[in-house]
């Protein structure tokens, strides 16, 4: 995993990933974070104040009153501080539920396992000896760990994965509209302040200074919140994987403060209402089939002034067309409309 540091001079070492046309056609944004690899992430945040400065205070401080015994190991397994190495592992899995990413981690073949061993015992020596054991397969370890770590995303993540996952529907509708207008090279120049784009090469600060030649395997974007910068994730024994690059998408306290309020929707629908508001999520789902504005209205309950207000607002959004049909306007979902649509069941 390459993260960022700076060299004793104060420079700031960087990855350069250089890309071959094969891979510029194999660039993709995954539609939303994932939730074995936000867990580990969170475990570092979690144990790390300076991370994300006052923005996670609230957070830490609900999910610190949450932990139980039979998950301090957890805090073991992915510390703070610096130099620290997050296990690969677990953040190798892009799916959408806990369950896949855990069933997914386990079911990596032993180079992959072996490989990340190597890497903790070079850049985490003094890691605990039962993490040694996990990672030859140690049964009863394998067990603990499988176990705790559904307990702790219930406390952890859980209660703001509605907000999470609207927030990153929002920005990977913003950046697919910047693909559509600004191909690859506008995507990835503004994927984070601290990235930069000089095609065709990809500067990602990191650890060390180093360059990465891509197979023509592309690059996998993946939103998080529990890091605060890029977040590299180079397979080491799966090379022909895409790389794997984590961006954070809350910049900002602001950012934050909405993706941790205390509640959040719930049903089908939840990101989308999340993301839109009650009203505005329904009348998107009304457009699913084309619609007049009076068939909207009736659909969502509203008046048609209501509705029309609402759909003149996600058509300025890219996320509807509006025509005439003789007498009748007609309301039908942009392409970017239905994908929205489609992630917010997920």
């Amino acid at each position: 995993m390459v993260t960022a540091a700076r060299t004793s001079k104060g420079r700031e070492e960087v990855l350069r990933v250089h890309f071959t046309p094969d891979d510029l056609a194999r660039v993709r944004i995954a539609p939303q974070p994932d939730p074995l690899a936000e867990t580990i992430l969170s475990l570092h945040a979690l144990q790390a104040a300076d991370k994300h400065g006052v923005a996670l205070y609230g957070w830490r401080e609900r999910t610190r009153a949450g932990l139980v015994p039979a998950l301090r190991p957890l805090l073991e397994l992915a510390p703070a501080g610096p130099g620290e190495y997050l296990p690969e592992v677990f953040t190798h899995a892009t799916t959408s539920t806990l369950a896949d990413s855990i069933d997914h981690t386990w079911s990596l073949p032993s180079r992959q396992w072996t490989a990340d061993l190597r890497a903790t015992q070079q850049l985490r020596p003094r890691a605990p000896r039962w993490i040694h054991a996990l990672h030859h397969g140690d049964r009863e370890w394998g067990r603990l760990v499988r176990e705790a770590l559904p307990r702790y995303h219930a406390v952890a993540v859980a209660p703001y994965w509605a907000q999470l996952t609207a927030a990153t529907h929002s920005d990977r509708a913003r950046r697919s509209v910047t693909l559509a207008d600004a191909g690859v090279d506008g995507l990835l120049s503004t994927l984070h302040p601290h990235i930069r784009w000089a095609s065709p090469v990809l500067h990602i600060p990191c650890e060390s200074d180093a360059d990465l030649r891509l197979p023509g395997s592309g690059i996998l974007l993946v939103p998080t919140f529990f890091w605060p910068g890029p977040l590299a994730l180079v397979d080491n024994a799966e090379p022909e994987r895409p790389l794997v690059l984590r961006y954070p998408v809350a910049l900002e306290p602001a950012g934050y403060r909405a993706v941790w309020a205390p509640s959040a929707p719930t049903g089908p629908d939840a990101g989308l209402t999340a993301l839109l508001g009650t009203t505005r999520a329904r009348v998107l789902r009304a457009v699913e089939a084309t619609a007049s504005t009076s068939e909207l209205a009736r659909r969502t309950g509203t008046s048609d002034a209501t509705a029309s207000h609402h759909a003149s607002v996600l058509r300025a959004a890219g996320l509807v067309t509006t025509r005439r049909n003789g007498s009748r306007v007609l309301h039908e979902l942009t392409p970017l409309g239905r994908a929205l649509l489609e992630a917010g069941t997920l």
